[in-house]
């Protein structure tokens, strides 16, 4: 238990990190006038779209390059024919598979 919320405070600072990181960019941007004043209040808009496109390409990667484990199947099948006889001692009907 100690351990998870270790990792869990580890990435919200993380992710603080990365968001002041990104705040204070974007704020050096908007006073030193490098870039154009009409750009420079967009770039959170781009920033959102980029997340998100970001976040699209991983879920089709994953999904193009999702592992497939034989080995899991033929347990995930013991582990339900177990249940249907643990249920059927039990007396509750679960089909006639």
């Amino acid at each position: 238990m100690r351990k998870a919320h270790c990792f869990q405070m580890k990435h919200i600072f993380k992710i603080v990190a990365i968001l002041v990181a990104i705040s204070a960019i974007w704020i050096a941007l908007l006073e030193t006038s490098t870039v154009p004043r009409s750009y420079t209040w967009l770039l959170p808009i781009y920033l959102v779209v980029a997340l998100g496109c970001y976040g699209l390409f991983m879920v089709g990667f994953g999904l193009m390059f999702f592992p497939t484990c034989p080995q899991e199947a033929v347990l995930l099948q013991q582990d339900i024919v177990e249940a249907k006889e643990f249920l059927a001692k039990k007396g509750v009907d679960v089909g006639s598979e």
